[in-house]
Formats: structure tokens, sequence, C-alpha cells
């Protein structure tokens, strides 16, 4: 008999290493590949698993992300019983803290989780990019008798100090640090968790009786300790694509490996598409003069210029004799006429104006919000685009 299982994922970051991107659009709800969106990745393995049962924690811009998730219909978990739940930010006689972290969101939704009454609870971060059959990881942990598995990917010792780093013996997991200086090992967590309820309640409880609820802030600044220290965590190696995308670069990043033709991560795979909503425009136009070269370009597109190792959100245009290089371009992006848009991100219903020039070749990244509106003939380069220094 297969146990009762929730997965909760976590939609509640603030998002402010992405800079203007989320100034008014939920992390969560940024388009990732053109026409899909980031929560749309667990919420479509959610599906594919066999979860039925998902609920989506909010707190940041949940309108918007409200509406891309429409009460989950667009992966068919619209259900009169059970199905999709959107859990909404609050405060109560109880508790007059918002969430402080994603361990804390698990708490301030405590009462609910103990109501549904699961066996095995999947805690899903709601910004990374992958395709992954949670059934692996819940078969593990079920093996092992574990209190957490915690899914890991290696990313190098480089990049681990931006994730929650794993040391183990064995299958066994010995030590959890929280983005530190100097990682010792390459493993991170991919925040794919898988808990035990029983114990995610007992600790969860145990850590607020003992230190209050703001110690429980994120998963590694007291929960997952909790479970190491009881030789309870196991870690299970992905097999596959992943990435983080929850900052600017790896955002970037994570769409240069959709361009090329060897990445691990098809998104229209027959056995586990990408669900989403649908565009609902019709197909890309390209007109005399466009040179569309190794890029995506989606539904409602019109261009008339050159695009070049870059994607195109539904309903974008680009000019006759413009160029749009190393860059992604949201929805209802117009880049006019002789305009030049060089490794740059630029938001939803930008405009770019004839002739200007926006990004550099080699140079950072250039970032414009959403509306944003450049001038004809205007340069923006990355020390002058929208981002600020917390970015």
């Amino acid at each position: 008999m297969r146990p009762k299982i929730l997965a909760l994922v976590l939609a509640a970051g603030k998002g402010g290493r992405m800079g203007p991107l989320t100034e008014d659009r939920a992390k969560p709800n940024l388009p990732f590949g053109g026409t899909y969106h980031l929560i749309d990745f667990p919420l479509t393995n959610c599906v594919h698993s066999g979860i039925h049962d998902v609920w989506v924690v909010q707190q940041h811009h949940p309108h918007g992300l409200t509406d891309h998730l429409a009460n989950g219909r667009p992966w068919d978990l619209d259900r009169t019983t059970g199905g999709f739940r959107t859990l909404h930010p609050f405060t109560d006689r109880a508790s007059e803290n918002w969430q402080q972290g994603n361990a804390h969101a698990l708490y301030t939704h405590l009462r609910f989780i103990e109501d549904f009454d699961p066996d095995i609870v999947v805690v899903l971060s709601a910004d990374h990019i992958y395709s992954y059959d949670y059934r692996d990881a819940i078969d593990a942990h079920l093996e092992r008798k574990a209190g957490l598995t915690i899914v890991t990917a290696d990313v190098g010792v480089e990049r681990a100090s931006r994730h929650g780093v794993v040391e183990r013996d064995g299958d066994r997991v010995t030590r959890f640090l929280t983005k530190p200086d100097e990682p010792p090992t390459g493993e991170v967590a991919t925040e794919i968790f898988v808990y035990t309820a029983e114990r995610l309640i007992t600790e969860l409880r145990s850590i607020v009786d003992d230190e209050g609820e703001e110690a429980l802030g994120d998963f590694g600044d007291a929960l997952v300790p909790r479970f190491v220290e009881a030789g309870e965590a196991y870690a299970l190696p992905i097999d596959g694509y992943w990435r983080d995308v929850g900052t600017l670069d790896a955002y970037w990043e994570g769409h240069r490996d959709l361009l090329r033709p060897d990445c691990d991560l098809t998104l229209d795979d027959e056995d586990w598409p990408v669900l989403g909503q649908p565009a609902n425009r019709p197909p890309a136009r390209f007109l005399d003069g466009a040179a569309p070269i190794d890029s995506l370009v989606s539904a409602g597109c019109v261009v008339a210029g050159t695009v070049e190792r870059s994607v195109l959100g539904p309903g974008t245009s680009v000019g006759a004799g413009a160029r749009v290089v190393d860059s992604i371009l949201m929805e209802n992006v117009v880049v006019a006429a002789g305009a030049t848009v060089t490794r740059a991100i630029v938001a939803a219903d930008a405009t770019i104006g004839e002739g200007a020039t926006v990004g550099e070749a080699g140079g950072e990244l250039t970032v414009l919000g959403a509306g944003h509106e450049v001038d004809a003939g205007a340069t923006v380069t990355p020390a002058d685009d929208d981002q600020d220094d917390d970015a």
C-alpha cells in the first residue's frame, strides 16, 4: 500500500537576488524558456510522479502567481477532493510572524499539514529547473527508514557556496552547511526534501518549544541539522539535469543551457512534457530579412531582424535591422528597427527605441525591468540598467 503523500512547493521567497525582475512579480512566476514559468517544473514533476495532493506556499506578489496557477487546472490538479491548494501568508493569535524562511514557512502552516495527516511530506523549491521522478526519492526514503532524504547534485566546489552543502559517509549525511564560504564538497541540496511526516512535525514543534520560532529560519538553520545529528538524514544524488536559477546570472545561464543541442533537459519529452498555461497566441512570424539563429522564439512573436542565441517570450517583436544576441526577452517586448540588444535580460512590456543599444558583448548582464522604455538612439550599459546594489 502506497503511503499518503503531500507535496509542498515553496513559492514564498522575496527573490531579491533577481533585481528588477521581481519588483512586481513573484520569482516562481518568472518565465523560463519563453513559454514556461519556473513553478511549472516542480508542479509538472509532481503530476508525472503520481503526486496529486500539491500545495503551493505563497507570500510575495501572490496575485500574478495565483492567476498563473489557475487553481491547478493546467496540471490537472483541480479535484473535488484533495488535489491543489494555495497556502497564503497570514497571522493569527498563535503567531504574528510572517514567514521568515522555508522552515518557518512549514511551521506557519503546520496545523493544516497535521489535519491532512500525510505519511510523507515532499518539500520542493519553486525556482529550480529539472525533470525528476519523486518516486525514486520516496522509495529510497522508505527503504532506508529515513527521517529525511535530501536529493543532491554535484555542482563543483567552485559553485557550491550558493547552496546547502552536504557531507556524507556512504548515503548517510554527516554534515549540512548553508552557503559556506569554503565548501568542503561540491555536493549540494537540490531543495528536494522528503520527510517522514511524523518526524517533521515533531522536530518543528521541538525547535519552537526549545528556541522559539525565530530559530527555525531556513532549513539549514535548525531543522535539517536536527535530522543530521539524529543520524536520520540520507542523501540521494539526482540523475540528470538540475539547475538553481535563483540569481540573474544563473537564470541567464539556464537559458543558455536550453540552446545547447546536447542539453540534458528536454522540454517536450513525450513521456515527461513540461506542463503549464498555454500561450494562446498565433504561431511566430518571420518577415523578410529575419535571421533566427540558435534561438527559441515563442508564439505570437514577429521577427524582422536578427535573433542569435536568444530566447523570445510570447508576443515579442524585433524590427527590421535590429539585432538581439545572447539575450532573454520576456513577453511583449518591443525591439524597434535598428536597435541592438546584447547579453541582456529584458522583462515584460519593455520597449527599446529605434537605433538604441542595450548591453554589451563580454560584459556584465544588462537587466531592464518590466515596462522599461529606452529612448530612440539611447545607450544602456550594465552601469545604467535597473539593477540595484542588493540584486
